[in-house]
């Protein structure tokens, strides 16, 4: 239901402070020269890398202190903090925005990047079973699903190289949500990869609408403003478009089923689905605009992981849909009777 993720804000150097913004109590003045990353990180935030590396246990992953600091770094630069392009950021701001991210997650993931035996032994452990669960969910076939999982590991491992160096996708795991959320992205997007490549019948499309990842945010505001959207835009269904998201998103019923039992060709089921979440979706960005958030943040809350939300959307799509879809299915009989 949710789109693909997409960072707000394009990389930027890690050697210069973007922070242009007055000096007061609460702000951090401008840099001017590049320092440790331990002492970069204390003077934006006021944190210590000592809280924020026990917090992540990075220690039991092999990270050190000192890459644990730049990779924060990189990533408040990146995202700007959480914030609006061009806002600059105040010392309590970027604290909060480190804290609230994922950091045991995000500490796997950069020292797994940096070929730590210790965090790949971790990673593999937790991470192998709920990797091939999810490509066989996206695949819709243990068989293929199996060979998905397969195929992403050789990719995570880093041993592809661009330029000389040896690239792991993990290196750009930013924290903002969960890992497995991070990874269900990748399979997603090397699953659409095949598709294209074996030019297959199935509408890409459509199969985007089950592989599309999430790209989860952190913060509460945003998931608590979310919350309210989804919970008001779902109610706001019919009870067949409830059956139909439900039928196809949590049930994971193919479009020959739903269609044998809407009585309605495929392709056409193909085209009312995507119509309905395309509705919805806009529905939803409406919805997060009108509480104040602007269009960009609305975009990027849009990729939050809908698990992270604190509402039940099986029980909002199937409270009341199956019964009314029951009835429909009666008069339907009744009608050909």
């Amino acid at each position: 239901m949710y789109r693909e993720s997409v960072e707000p804000v394009p990389p930027q150097s890690a050697s210069r402070d973007v922070l242009a913004i007055p000096s007061t109590s609460d702000q951090t003045p401008e840099l001017d020269t590049v320092q440790e990353p331990e002492l970069r990180l204390r003077e934006l935030s006021g944190l210590t890398i000592d809280e924020l590396w026990r917090e992540a246990n990075a220690e039991s992953v092999g990270l050190g202190k000192g890459e644990l600091a730049s990779a924060l770094l990189a990533i408040g630069v990146k995202c700007n903090y959480g914030l609006a392009p061009g806002v600059g950021a105040t010392r309590s701001q970027i604290g909060t925005f480190w804290r609230t991210l994922q950091l045991r997650d995000l500490a796997l993931a950069q020292s797994c990047a940096l070929g730590r035996d210790v965090a790949w032994r971790q990673f593999l452990a937790r991470y192998r079973e709920p990797l091939t669960q999810a490509a066989i969910a996206i695949t819709r076939s243990a068989a293929v699903g199996l060979e998905l999982a397969d195929s992403i590991y050789s990719e995570m491992f880093g041993l592809s190289e661009r330029d000389g160096q040896r690239r792991c996708p993990l290196a750009s795991y930013s924290g903002r949500g969960s890992l497995m959320g991070f990874l269900r992205a990748t399979l997603a997007q090397r699953n659409a990869g095949q598709h294209r490549h074996a030019n297959r019948e199935t509408p890409l499309e459509v199969e985007a609408l089950v592989a599309a990842p999430p790209a989860p945010i952190a913060s509460l505001d945003v998931l608590s403003r979310l919350g309210d959207s989804v919970t008001t835009a779902l109610r706001s269904l019919t009870a067949e478009e409830r059956f139909l998201l439900s039928a196809w998103f949590l049930d994971r019923r193919t479009l020959a089923e739903i269609a044998q039992l809407m009585r309605v060709h495929e392709s056409t089921m193909c085209r009312r689905i995507k119509r309905l979440t395309s509705s919805l979706r806009k529905s939803l960005l409406r919805s997060l605009r009108e509480s104040g958030m602007s269009s960009q943040a609305a975009e990027e809350a849009l990729g939050t992981d809908p698990r992270d939300l604190d509402i039940d959307i099986r029980k909002l799509l199937q409270g009341s849909a199956p019964d009314a879809f029951l009835q429909q299915g009666e008069a339907r009989e009744v009608k050909q009777v």
